[in-house]
């Protein structure tokens, strides 16, 4: 039996984000499953939780087969399980559609970065697994009526071409109406700021660290400022945006999660805002919406350096596998 490759860097990064994110799943869907009545989404929360363990297991092993040094990650030490509720049922689910993008997103872009058959079976077998929780996800938040959809607009009847450079104009005089494609990724952004906007409020109130609550507070703003953003261009086309779940916040003070999950958590999901922001700027053809996308894309990148600098400050940031510095070792 032929020895397997060493992993490549590419193999090492994937496998290690991936075994970081799922042990925070761990954490949050364990909390959740501890308060949620509805049985529905009782279901797919234990679906989503059964995968995340399965995934952390996965990995484990073939970083125990090839000695890899396995990741702290997120352990029991991170949850209080005994914590009053902090979220209402309604909200699960556009929790776990709002994180499972970011597993969508590491996932399908590991498929061109790996080459050594195992793991390509298993980021395709992951990968595979997850599509299949959003589409659950999905059918049950039609069911409910609390699907975020896009609004329809006009069948086109024939098949027409652009004529007039005008077409790209956007700040005074001739503007076009958005096309499909900005009007379906500006309400991808407003999902995920809305979904984004509630759980911050959760983590604001329950935050016990002066730094880590005043960093959700700040992010609660800037999820508020691209909301009212992406709100008012669809206003100015005559189309709805998907309404606030605020609501869907408790009163509890009481922390589920430590200040350091939460804050990975956040800067998780808004470097996902970086990859969100910047496909709809590339499928964009308006000069004024793609002034809100760079506006929106330097305020997240700005906000995902503070937090981890609170991270580093705190001594919770794992380092992920890097390359040899060779620069340092000439020097010794």
């Amino acid at each position: 039996m032929t020895n397997k490759p060493q992993l490549t860097s590419a193999e090492m990064g994937k496998l290690w984000a991936t075994y970081l994110g799922n042990t925070m799943s761990q954490c949050v869907l364990g909390y959740y499953l501890n308060n949620v009545e509805d049985k529905e989404t009782t279901d797919i929360l234990q679906f989503a939780l059964n995968l995340s363990d399965s995934i952390v297991r996965d990995i484990k092993d073939i970083f125990e087969r090839e000695n890899f040094a396995v990741p702290v990650g997120f352990t029991k030490d991170d949850v209080n399980m005994d914590a009053p509720r902090l979220f209402e049922d309604a909200f699960y689910l556009h929790y776990l559609k709002y994180a499972g993008k970011a597993g969508i997103s590491l996932y399908s872009l590991a498929i061109f970065m790996v080459s050594r058959e195992d793991i390509r079976e298993f980021v395709t077998e992951t990968l595979s697994s997850t599509v299949k929780l959003m589409n659950k996800i999905n059918a049950t938040l039609l069911n409910k009526g609390r699907l975020m959809d896009p609004p329809p607009i006009p069948i086109p009847k024939k098949v027409d071409f652009i004529k007039k450079q005008n077409y790209l104009n956007g700040y005074l005089g001739n503007e076009r109406s958005l096309h499909g494609l900005e009007i379906g990724h500006l309400y991808e952004c407003l999902q995920n700021d809305i979904t984004s906007k509630a759980l911050i409020i959760g983590f604001a109130q329950v935050a016990q660290d002066t730094d880590v609550r005043n960093f959700f507070k700040r992010g609660k703003k800037i999820n508020q400022r691209h909301i009212d953003l992406c709100s008012q261009k669809l206003d100015q086309a005559s189309l709805p945006s998907p309404s606030l779940i605020d609501h869907y916040v408790t009163t509890s003070t009481e922390a589920p999660f430590s200040d350091k999950l939460m804050l990975a958590h956040k800067i998780d999901m808004f470097s996902m805002k970086i990859r969100s922001y910047a496909n709809g700027a590339s499928l964009n053809g308006r000069r004024d919406v793609g002034l809100v996308y760079g506006r929106m894309l330097a305020d997240v990148g700005l906000y995902v350096e503070d937090g981890a600098n609170i991270m580093i400050d705190h001594g919770w940031m794992e380092q992920p596998p890097k390359a040899v510095n060779r620069n340092h070792l000439t020097s010794e």
